[in-house]
């Protein structure tokens, strides 16, 4: 029986996320302002004050979830814990792997906010807006969706892109394959199949010019073996190399956040708690729908805090 930390990612910011806890805890403004210097700006004042459409900026929105975790884990750690000896895997949503990466030390905190904006841009940049799309597909089996993005290949790049659980599919490339695959999935008997209000086709081959500026960007930073093993999005499996990580990271820019099978691999290795560290509590739903013998918490407020220190330290 074991523990296991995640990572949240893009859709679980909020204009004033951060600020109770920059309020009650001196080590979160400072991890805040390390993050300001480390990207030339303000980004605190973004995440306090908005206005929303700001922060939901991609390339605001990435480091800015990246911060809010690692507040949360600046606190635990002054309050007594140990991650080596306390928690077994650390896992995250997308960007979250880079949150999870910056809390057992792969990379230092600056550099995390360094990538997080590299990325975020890229992934912008990478295709003209209106070229690409993302669609939820809701109650249809991984084998059905995988069938309807290969009959919409001849339009376009089409694949799927998160596998979140709980019957939950997201699907990604170009615009008109994905209306093609989503028409098709509702053919087929999907309870939902609706397009998202995304700005690009994020995890599709449709992003490989971020994977490539992720790859020269991870090549510059120092990169140390995570404390704990990392369950990254690619494999859905641990990685304790920090080489294969960076590897891995720019293979998920283009890839699959296999999320569904991360958490089944966690409550097949006897990981019982699972603790979502930082904003929102998306990854503790998600967990709650994939596997019922996983207990999910969410730490984002000092009470948070304070009953999961009281666990984690008993």
């Amino acid at each position: 029986m074991s523990i296991a930390f995640t990572f949240p990612g893009q859709g679980s910011q909020a204009v004033g996320m951060g600020k109770e806890l920059a309020e009650a805890f001196p080590e979160v403004a400072a991890v805040f302002a390390e993050v300001d210097d480390a990207l030339g700006e303000k980004l605190s004042d973004t995440m306090w004050n908005g206005p929303e459409e700001t922060l939901t900026l991609t390339a605001n929105a990435q480091p800015a979830l990246m911060a809010v975790s690692m507040a949360v884990i600046r606190v635990l750690e002054s309050k007594g814990l140990d991650l080596r000896n306390k928690v077994s895997f650390v896992a995250g949503h997308s960007l979250g792997e880079y949150s999870a990466l910056c809390a057992v030390g792969t990379f230092s905190l600056a550099d995390t906010a360094r990538l997080l904006r590299i990325r975020g841009n890229a992934m912008q940049a990478a295709v003209p807006v209106g070229r690409g799309a993302m669609a939820a597909i809701i109650g249809l089996e991984n084998e059905d969706v995988e069938a309807v993005c290969r009959e919409a290949l001849s339009l376009g790049a089409c694949q799927i892109a998160n596998d979140n659980g709980g019957g939950q599919l997201v699907i990604s490339g170009e615009k008109q394959a994905v209306e093609k695959a989503a028409a098709l999935a509702s053919e087929k008997g999907a309870k939902r199949a609706l397009m998202l209000p995304v700005s690009a086709p994020f995890h599709s081959a449709l992003m490989a010019p971020a994977a490539d500026a992720m790859r020269d960007a991870l090549s510059t930073v120092e990169k140390r073996d995570p404390l704990v093993p990392v369950v990254t999005n690619v494999l859905a499996a641990p990685v304790s190399d920090a080489g294969e990580i960076a590897r891995l990271l720019v293979e998920q820019v283009t890839g699959q956040v296999r999320w569904r099978e991360t958490v089944q691999w966690f409550a097949a290795n006897d990981v019982t708690t699972l603790y979502e560290i930082g904003s929102g509590k998306v990854l503790t739903g998600l967990a709650r729908r994939i596997d019922k013998t996983v207990n999910g918490l969410a730490v984002n407020t000092p009470a948070d805090i304070d009953a999961a220190l009281a666990a984690l330290l008993a």
